[in-house]
């Protein structure tokens, strides 16, 4: 049960997954909305420019039959005549259709947005395969969708025969009005009896699209595994990464350590920190950490330091402050200038004293630094 739990799609989709599925022209799609965005717009038209519509159809009629006995035998004319009355229709339905290109162009905006998959239609021969086929017809999104083909045809009928019902005296009075009149009071019916049909497919899209984002996320949902391995090829094997990264640990220690037998001197604490100073004669600068570390560290430090005879001096505040507030390679902050100035000049005179003998110079001790700078202190203070 264990092993079966970790198949279960229990996980959103991630951005990579979302991304890939677009990228192969994969996106929540709601065919009620954009049929219903497009009928509603013809809709739309037909109600406000329906009048408009079927007068100037009723007056392209006219002329087109409209000519002398004599241009009947006349086929040139006649060529044109038709010509004239195909763009006198063609105009007409300019603005239908112009409503009709904004409606089918802007309704993908609505859910998914506008995409275009050179992979989307790319050949598959397993959508050839006929095992496949019948599983799509008898699964359950094919019953869903055979359920909503079966609720459109009774919702759209319903609504047709309440309107047409509804509108049957005026239909019959067509016959007692003039042409013009009477066209144009029928592209006006028309017009409403078309929305009112069409509106009862707002109801059915209202319900579609946010079933089809919810399919659609169900449908790209991850298991637990799939997100641990993409995490793994998006951002690498965090094993692998460790691993590096205390390689590259080792590396920067080694360097550290190569540095701690030309140090002028190391600071200890004694047990805790050990850091490592180093002074360029004639140098504008000021004296620099050349290593530093804590516990098995700072024991190794002075190990190198013994071996390469590097004087190890005792400064338990100035060990913690040099620890606390330098990084490798800084140069040591301006207020521990006289703190380390100390320590220099007793190195100095200590690597003298070795070369030329004389008198021996005196360890200096108790060796303070400024208020604050000191980690240790300002704990005590702290508790105090």
């Amino acid at each position: 049960m264990a092993e079966d739990s970790g198949l279960e799609r229990t996980e959103p989709a991630s951005p990579q997954r979302l991304e890939k599925a677009r990228e192969e022209g994969d996106v929540p799609r709601s065919k009620e909305l954009s049929t219903c965005t497009v009928l509603l717009a013809a809709g739309g038209g037909l109600y406000f420019y329906g009048d408009s519509l079927f007068a100037h159809l009723a007056k392209s009629m006219t002329r087109s039959i409209a000519f002398d006995r004599s241009a009947a035998f006349d086929l040139n004319f006649l060529m044109m005549q038709i010509v004239g009355s195909l763009q006198d229709v063609l105009l007409a339905f300019v603005p239908i259709a112009g409503l009709f290109l904004l409606a089918a162009l802007g309704s993908p905006l609505l859910i998914g947005g506008w995409l275009f998959s050179f992979k989307a239609i790319e050949p598959k021969f397993s959508r050839l395969d006929p095992i496949a086929g019948i599983g799509n017809l008898v699964s359950s999104r094919a019953g869903i969708e055979l359920v909503k083909a079966i609720l459109k045809t009774i919702l759209v009928g319903v609504i047709a025969w309440m309107v047409v019902a509804r509108q049957k005296d005026a239909i019959f009075g067509l016959i007692y009005e003039p042409l013009d009149q009477s066209i144009s009071h029928l592209g006006h019916m028309l017009g409403v009896c078309f929305l009112a049909i069409v509106g009862g497919l707002v109801l059915i899209a209202a319900i579609d699209a946010p079933y089809q984002m919810w399919a659609y996320a169900e449908k790209l949902k991850m298991t637990h595994q799939e997100v641990i391995q993409e995490s793994k090829e998006a951002n690498g094997n965090p094993q692998i990464k460790a691993k590096i990264r205390q390689q590259q640990r080792e590396m920067a220690r080694r360097r550290m350590m190569s540095e701690v037998p030309t140090a002028d001197v190391v600071v200890t604490n004694p047990t805790h920190f050990s850091v490592a100073l180093k002074y360029a004669d004639g140098s504008n600068g000021a004296p620099r950490v050349v290593a530093k570390g804590a516990d098995a560290v700072a024991a190794k430090i002075k190990e190198l330091a013994k071996e390469n005879n590097v004087p190890i001096l005792e400064a338990p505040p100035l060990a913690r402050a040099l620890f606390k507030h330098t990084e490798l390679g800084d140069e040591i902050p301006e207020a521990l200038y006289s703190a380390v100035a100390e320590i220099l000049a007793y190195v100095f005179q200590l690597r003298t004293y070795r070369k030329t003998g004389g008198v021996q110079p005196m360890e200096p001790r108790n060796i303070q630094v400024p208020n604050g700078l000191d980690p240790l202190s300002n704990e005590v203070g702290a508790n105090v």
